[in-house]
């Protein structure tokens, strides 16, 4: 299964390049790019960001002093812009009430005791924590999501009726825990998913590892 997985890997890192992921400057960046990025696309919660950045706001105590009906106009561009800006205040209260303020001493926890307290955090579900875990922390956690399930499942690794944490040990059963490879499969799956392998529609003429799909028959039809 290993020597598979990584054929899949190799062919996808030939053909996209290294992503270069997850683009964000400081770690606190990456983590409030997790929580926008929630349900919508890359490109409007760095819309978001960007607003955060232009108000001199994105920092821990920057988000914690702007009033919530603030924020929640600032992080618009990404959707549901009440709930993430009560998310974002959520992680900050956390980090300045319980580590001082020092994002450092939560990412230095221990990774099953770091997804514990991640996943106590309003707004914070499995995805946007193991993001966190391997993207801000650099520990070795294999970040899973739909684009994860579409693709695999129709490469026929798995069913697409499968749980998060189900797909999270496949891969993790069968890989070696190697953060870097975690970052850049992660990303490379994301890249394929966003450009190729579409929900409907995919673009299978186009797609680096069509010779292993077991479902193109069903979408070139």
């Amino acid at each position: 299964m290993y020597d598979r997985l990584m054929e899949i890997y190799n062919k996808l890192f030939e053909y996209f390049g290294p992503r270069h992921w997850w683009p964000a400057d400081t770690a606190l960046e990456m983590i409030i790019g997790a929580i926008l990025t929630q349900n919508v696309s890359w490109r409007s919660a760095a819309a978001a960001i960007d607003n955060l950045k232009r108000e001199g706001i994105l920092s821990i105590e920057g988000i914690l002093s702007c009033d919530p009906v603030s924020l929640a106009a600032l992080v618009r561009p990404a959707r549901y812009h009440n709930q993430k800006a009560k998310k974002l205040q959520s992680f900050c209260h956390v980090i300045a009430e319980e580590f001082g303020g020092e994002l450092a001493s939560l990412l230095s926890l221990d990774m099953e005791t770091l997804r514990k307290k991640l996943l106590s955090i309003y707004g914070i579900g499995p995805e946007t924590a193991d993001c966190i875990i391997l993207y801000a922390a650099e520990k070795p956690i294999f970040v899973v999501d739909a684009y994860t399930r579409r693709i695999f499942s129709r490469l026929g690794f798995f069913p697409e009726k499968i749980s998060y944490d189900q797909m999270q040990r496949f891969f993790m059963s069968h890989l070696p825990r190697d953060t870097a490879l975690y970052n850049e499969y992660h990303a490379q799956i994301d890249a394929l998913g966003n450009q190729t392998c579409l929900k409907s529609r995919p673009r299978c003429g186009e797609c680096p590892v069509a010779e292993h799909c077991q479902a193109i028959n069903e979408f070139a039809q």
